[in-house]
C-alpha cells in the first residue's frame, strides 16, 4: 500500500510511560494530541531525507502508525476503521520545543517542519491482538535504539481512535502516529535509519542535516 493521499496527520504525545519519564514529563490523564501538516510527510525508499541542521538538536521518535480507511462514527472498532499500518519517525526539534513549552506556545515549529513525519510503506492491518504479539524497533547505524510494543501504550489504539474521532473527527486517509517508546535521542548527520516490524524491515533512509542558510 503506497502512500498517496493524507488528509490529516494526528499525533499522540506521552503515550508510553518510560518515554514521558525520560523527558521528565508528567503522564497525561487523557490522550494528548497534536497535529503535523501534510507537507511534513515523506515515505521511505532508501533515500536521503533532509532535516534542519541549524535549529538545535533534532530528535528521533519511532512510532506505530495507523491508516484510517473510512469515516469514524461513535461505537466503531479499530478493525472497521484501520486499513493499513506503518512505522514512522516523529522528528522533533527538541531545543525549539523546550523553548515553546516554556512560553506556552504551540509546537508547530518543533514538530511540523518539512520531512518531520517519515513513514514506511503501509502494510495490511492484521488486527490488534496479532499486532500485540510483535515488537517494532528502530536501528541507527545498525544498533537498536528503540523497541516498543503497542501493549505498552498508556492509551490503547481503540482509546486513541475514540478520543480523536469524538473531539477532532477522523476520516478516510487520516493517519495516526500513536506515540513513541523510550530511547529517543539526537540525530547525527549521515545516520542510517532502519525501521523494523518484528524481524521485517519496513523502511530505511539516511538523515541529512542541512543548514537553511
Amino acid at each position: 500500500m503506497r502512500l498517496t493521499v493524507i488528509n490529516n496527520i494526528f499525533c499522540v504525545g506521552r503515550n508510553y510511560a518510560l518515554h514521558a519519564k525520560e523527558l521528565n514529563n508528567d503522564i497525561p490523564g487523557s490522550p494528548m494530541f497534536f497535529s503535523k501538516p501534510t507537507h511534513s510527510a515523506v515515505e521511505t525508499n532508501g533515500q536521503a531525507i533532509t532535516l534542519p541542521g541549524d535549529s538545535g538538536s533534532v530528535h528521533y521518535e519511532a512510532e506505530w502508525v495507523i491508516h484510517i480507511g473510512r469515516t469514524y462514527t461513535p461505537g466503531m472498532q479499530i478493525g472497521e476503521l484501520a486499513n493499513g499500518m506503518a512505522l514512522g519517525i516523529d522528528f522533533t526539534l527538541r531545543d525549539v520545543q523546550s523553548e515553546l513549552k516554556k512560553k506556552g506556545y504551540p509546537w508547530l515549529a518543533a514538530k511540523g517542519f518539512l520531512n518531520s513525519a517519515v513513514l514506511t510503506p503501509f502494510i495490511p492491518f492484521t488486527g490488534i491482538e496479532v499486532c500485540r504479539q510483535t515488537d517494532f524497533s528502530l536501528l541507527i547505524n545498525g544498533n537498536e535504539v528503540q523497541r516498543g510494543n503497542i501493549s505498552q501504550m498508556l492509551f490503547d489504539p481503540q482509546a486513541l481512535i475514540d478520543y480523536c474521532g469524538t473531539h477532532y473527527g477522523l476520516g478516510k486517509n487520516d493517519i495516526l502516529f500513536t506515540g513513541t517508546p523510550a530511547g529517543v535521542g539526537k540525530v547525527t548527520n549521515g545516520d542510517q535509519f532502519t525501521l523494523k516490524w518484528g524481524s521485517d524491515v519496513l523502511g530505511e533512509f539516511t538523515a541529512m542535516l542541512k543548514s537553511s542558510k
